[in-house]
């Protein structure tokens, strides 16, 4: 399936079809750690021109994502080639989502409870995810998804992650 979905995302524009994009890291050697980062792949969905690295999340998706993009982000199937991110051990199925590295810089400068959300692997999916805490967002929109995300890492619990996964596959915003 996901060899399907590479083919057909390439075939939409160029570039490839799995965009890398450099995160900000996570877990136990927070700061050391998330200068150092690493690289999380998804299907090809952002027009090729605007690089998946440096293009901010306040551009208006209208702008950035392909029509296959489209589809794909709407079904959630671009984040399928991240499940080598979880074997990997870089992220888990639940957790606060990884931020662009040029992201994480500015949060971090900007809100003061951000590196709370550091103490545990950054997720698929995540609390602030589930709750449709996602998109384009100001500075008080990403103060609510930090305060989800701390939420998430102060209550984790195997009852929170399933809860946490069963409202992002149905859409269930209000389940959490």
């Amino acid at each position: 399936a996901v060899g399907f979905l590479r083919v057909w995302a390439d075939s939409n524009q160029r570039g490839g079809a799995c965009a890398r994009r450099k995160r900000a890291c996570c877990a136990s050697s927070r700061e050391r750690a998330s200068a150092r980062g690493w690289r999380s792949s998804d299907l090809r969905t952002l027009a090729s021109q605007l690089s998946a690295d440096t293009s901010p999340q306040g551009v208006s998706a209208q702008q950035r994502v392909t029509g296959v993009g489209h589809w794909l982000r709407a079904s959630h199937l671009d984040e399928l080639p991240q499940l080598w991110n979880v074997l990997l051990g870089h992220m888990s199925l639940v957790g606060p989502r990884p931020y662009m590295s040029s992201d994480h810089h500015m949060y971090r400068d900007a809100i003061a409870s951000y590196g709370i959300r550091h103490w545990v692997k950054p997720g698929m999916t995540g609390l602030a995810q589930a709750r449709g805490l996602k998109g384009e967002v100001d500075k008080s929109g990403m103060t609510e998804r930090i305060r989800a995300d701390i939420y998430y890492v102060e209550n984790w619990s195997m009852l929170l992650d399933l809860k946490v996964l069963v409202a992002t596959v149905f859409r269930l915003k209000t389940w959490v």
